[in-house]
């Protein structure tokens, strides 16, 4: 069997991925998925099986399918063609039909040619502006299904084409004519009254929320073009004994290259020459450079912290750790369950209900001898009242107000299906580096011989590390301001450095280093350097004038608000779980100054994402907050994923909301705030569909007036909007 990634096009609800995955199934052999979220099907067919096969098959149930470039996607939003129709059709529609909607509900606005302007206006917004939902509606007729989309074609053109009767053969046309603003229930055969208003109110407002929603799903590639893009993109290659500088497309497996300090290492490989600290934190976790020398495996995209290095590639493209990573941060998103709307499912039982209740009253008025024009006029009422004008603002509205207030508190919500996924999450899995702590090096403490001042270790050995580009040396550099001028510095690979400062001869580095200076520490201090290493901290040894003066303690602080923000997360009925790949004892330390039990430490990616997985197997919803590109794959495979805005980009590509402060206590404020939209969202959908709801009997009883009908319209969704702006009240 082989996996087969398909690009669908046209879907425009979940029940559009339904329809598509049941018709794949449907040939012999082949398993399929279809994603609505993010626009892909994972097909798993018999080796050599035909993908056209495949393709041809999506084609006949009236999609598009193409398999995946090569290269994720990286145009623009403003390239995106279907998204520029979309914003395209929304703004003139909203400059066309809010005339038309004031027109007919505000009495004193109806002039004596009104009717005919509100046809001008509302004429290209129905047919051109609602012309995806008509082409999407037509493509469902013909295949036998009925979608949301079906109820809003059906509502907009019958309202459209009774508007025109009215107005060319019945007396709604003739000058003077007005809705006059009153809410009585009375029969009528319907040629006085236009439903304009309505027609182009639905489709304007129906519009706002497929943009919305389009523009939001949009992002689904984006980690993968930020995870590509990291990698280094010119290499300086050693060939025949001559440095030259080459695009990376044009590495070869063997070839030698140089590194420089602070740039990127271009590719996996080995070092064949030279000794350095590596910044792997981004793929690793891992707090503190990696130090390597001769022989020493080395990863693309990491960054070489301090000397000069010549590496032998080993792996490039696609084999590489860095491609690998974006292959499993792809394969979660798209292995992602498929977003069901709210509205959809509503719309499963709502659409075929209302449809039969238009056609039943449309029988029922002719078999009681009423006549076709007040038969018609009672079934086009209740397709125009059943017709989900607020259902329309109902989600987008309250993601809206709901994103906005997140945005002013620095959480930035991506799209409305994490708001489902807050109501359900019970654990949170939580990153070390960057997220529960700084993810910067500092001086942790400083722990002198018999007569030694703290102050003067820190300055003294300070000095000398200052003119090293190590991050352990730039940490202790940082602890102390008044650092005197440094001579004879040397930088001792792999073990520290040394050099003359205030007439001592100072020797700054790994306990060895001393040790080949006879420079010891004392019983006392040496019980204290193990005691700092085994909770997983980095320890340096300083000495000067023949004689060990004492240690500083490097290690990654804790954030002030981790704490705090643990308790928020335990108050929400959250299980915590510290996941790192930075070493136990590190771990254990940072989890119980928190106040975290549960702690997973040394993992790799790969294993960050099966941890994930293991926990969504025991039925639990996990969330995940990180900020490395090591997080990444986590982040897309947990059912809801939070990126530090302090961290990187892929990371925050990656997650379903990015917490901008960095500040920890942003993931508890988002999960509230995301699920407090998610009720107000339900709060809508609720209401907008009751207004229609009650209202349909009326109207199949042929007693609404079309003035009731506006108004009962224009309160849903007052009413919705009302509802959502309440949600900018949330501290």
């Amino acid at each position: 069997m082989s996996s087969v990634e398909l690009e669908i096009g046209g879907m425009t609800c979940a029940s559009c991925a339904t329809r598509i995955e049941r018709k794949l199934n449907k040939l012999d052999g082949i398993e399929a998925t279809v994603n609505y979220a993010t626009e892909k099907a994972r097909v798993t067919a018999p080796a050599g099986f035909d993908t056209a096969l495949l393709i041809d098959e999506v084609e006949k149930a009236g999609y598009s399918a193409q398999l995946p470039a090569t290269q994720p996607d990286a145009t623009d939003e403003a390239d995106d063609p279907e998204l520029r129709s979309l914003r395209q059709r929304l703004f003139i529609s909203i400059a066309l039909a809010v005339p038309v909607i004031l027109m007919a509900m505000i009495p004193p606005l109806q002039f004596t040619y009104w009717q005919w302007a509100s046809l001008a206006l509302a004429a290209p917004v129905i047919v051109w502006g609602g012309w995806p939902f008509h082409r999407a509606a037509w493509t469902n007729l013909r295949h036998g299904a009925a979608t949301m989309d079906t109820l809003i074609s059906m509502g907009t053109i019958a309202a459209f084409g009774w508007s025109l009767y009215a107005l060319f053969f019945g007396t709604a046309g003739m000058p003077g004519m007005t809705h006059p603003f009153e809410f009585t229930l009375s029969r009528s055969d319907g040629a006085s009254n236009i439903y304009l208003e309505v027609a182009a109110g639905v489709t304007m407002f129906i519009l706002a929320g497929r943009y919305f929603e389009k523009r939001a799903k949009r992002q689904a590639g984006s980690a993968l073009r930020a995870l590509l893009e990291l990698g280094a993109k010119d290499v300086s290659v050693v060939r025949d004994g001559v440095e030259a500088l080459i695009p990376i497309e044009q590495l070869r497996v063997g070839d030698a290259f140089v590194v420089r300090p602070g740039e990127k290492i271009a590719t996996d490989g080995v070092v064949i020459e030279g000794h350095s600290a590596v910044d792997a934190s981004m793929l690793t976790g891992e707090s503190v450079p990696v130090e390597v020398g001769e022989g020493d495996a080395v990863t693309g995209a990491t960054v070489n912290a301090s000397g000069r290095l010549i590496v032998r590639a080993t792996r490039i493209g696609a084999d590489t750790q860095l491609a690998q990573m974006a292959q499993l941060v792809e394969d979660a998103q798209t292995g992602k369950a498929e977003v069901q709307r709210l509205a959809d499912r509503i719309s499963g039982v709502f659409v075929p209900i209302v449809l039969v209740v238009a056609l039943a009253a449309l029988v029922g008025w002719i078999v009681a001898g009423f006549g076709l024009s007040a038969a018609f006029t009672a079934a086009v009422a209740v397709l125009v009242i059943a017709c989900p004008c607020a259902l329309g603002l109902a989600t987008p509205t309250a993601l809206l107000v709901g994103t906005g207030r997140g945005a002013q508190l620095g959480i930035l919500i991506k799209g409305p299906e994490v708001l489902e996924s807050t109501r359900k999450v019970d654990t949170v899995v939580l990153d070390k580096t960057g997220t529960v702590t700084s993810g910067r090096m500092a001086l942790a403490g400083v722990i002198t011989e018999d007569g030694v001042d703290a102050a003067e270790l820190v300055r003294l050995a300070g000095a000398v590390e200052h003119a090293s580009e190590h991050p352990i040396a730039k940490a202790i550099a940082a602890a102390s301001t008044r650092l005197p001028a440094v001579t004879d510095f040397t930088n001792v690979e792999g073990k520290g450095v040394q050099g003359v400062a205030d007439g001592h001869s100072i020797v700054v580095g790994r306990e060895s280093l001393l040790a080949d200076w006879g420079l010891a520490l004392s019983p006392e201090v040496a019980v204290a350097k193990e005691r700092a290493e085994s909770e997983g901290k980095t320890v340096v040894v300083a000495g000067w004038d023949g004689a060990a003066r004492g240690i500083l303690v490097v290690a990654d602080t804790v954030k002030p608000t981790s704490a705090e923000a643990i308790r928020g997360l335990r108050a929400l009925g959250l299980r915590p779980i510290l996941l790192t790949g930075d070493n136990a004892a590190a771990a254990r330390r940072i989890a119980a100054e928190v106040g975290i039990d549960e702690v997973i430490a040394e993992v790799l990616p790969q294993d960050k994402v099966a941890v994930v997985q293991r926990l969504q197997s025991e039925g639990r919803v996990v969330a995940m907050v990180g900020d490395g590109i090591n997080d990444a794959p986590a982040l897309a495979q947990s059912d809801l994923g939070m990126a530090m805005g302090t961290g990187t980009d892929v990371a925050i590509e990656a997650s379903d909301i990015a917490l901008v402060r960095g500040d920890l206590r942003s993931a508890v404020d988002a999960i509230r705030l995301s699920r407090r939209t998610l009720g107000t969202i339900k709060t809508n959908l609720f209401w907008a569909f009751a207004y229609n709801v009650a209202a349909i009997p009326v109207a199949a009883l042929g007693m609404l007036n079309p003035m009731l009908a506006g108004a009962a319209m224009a309160l849903s969704s007052v009413f919705v909007v009302g509802n959502s702006l309440r949600l900018r009240a949330f501290q």
